[in-house]
């Protein structure tokens, strides 16, 4: 176990990574399953962490590396792609958008129906507002619907149990209640003979 934090160690001290001042201690990228990480608290081997150099921790050792650290959260798909980045990029992966097609097939707003390659990947808790980029928070949207999504009060959200987007439309509008504004016809000119 100590080989490996030695040896990422001296990867990091000889790559132009090495943390600024006055960021983070350090930035770890552990692959580990959310369970075992919450679950294992000895110091075995068996289903922990895999660091990017092949090496094996296990959950105490990734706890104990992350105290200080950055913690980034990734979320995999059943084939090991990357669902969710967090709040660390705005702009999808490639495994998010591949999982954003598959679900939203097309934009996703009712009723259209244009194909994804016409698409954004549009955040439903702006990301600009501390929104996650990822699966959950994202839907597809094409250029016409992704700007009226943004300047109307249309909202969207995931569906709990289905993990669709789900669209809550604007309130009716009572044109009782607008003020009428009266504008007298031009007058037309004199029919010429």
């Amino acid at each position: 176990m100590w080989d490996a934090l030695i040896e990422a160690c001296r990867r990091l001290q000889h790559s132009d990574q090495v943390p600024h001042a006055h960021s983070t201690t350090a930035r770890i990228t552990v692959t580990i399953p959310l369970a075992n990480l919450l679950e294992q608290t000895d110091g075995h081997l068996t289903d922990g962490g895999l660091l990017p150099t092949g090496d094996r921790l296990s959950a105490a050792a990734v706890r104990r590396l992350a105290c200080d650290a950055e913690i980034i959260p990734a979320v995999l798909g059943s084939q090991g792609q990357v669902l969710d980045v967090g709040r660390t990029q705005r702009l999808v992966t490639t495994g998010i958008w591949n999982a954003l097609v598959l679900r939203d097939h097309h934009c996703a707003f009712p009723g259209c129906t244009r194909l994804p390659l016409a698409c954004d990947a549009h955040h439903i808790h702006h990301w600009a507002d501390g929104g996650p980029t990822a699966l959950d928070n994202l839907i597809l949207l094409c250029r016409k619907h992704h700007t009226l999504t943004h300047r109307t009060p249309w909202q969207v959200r995931i569906h709990p149990q289905t993990r669709r987007p789900e669209w809550i439309p604007p309130p009716p509008v009572d044109v009782r209640d607008r003020i009428s504004y009266y504008i007298p016809p031009r007058p037309q000119p004199p029919l010429v003979a």
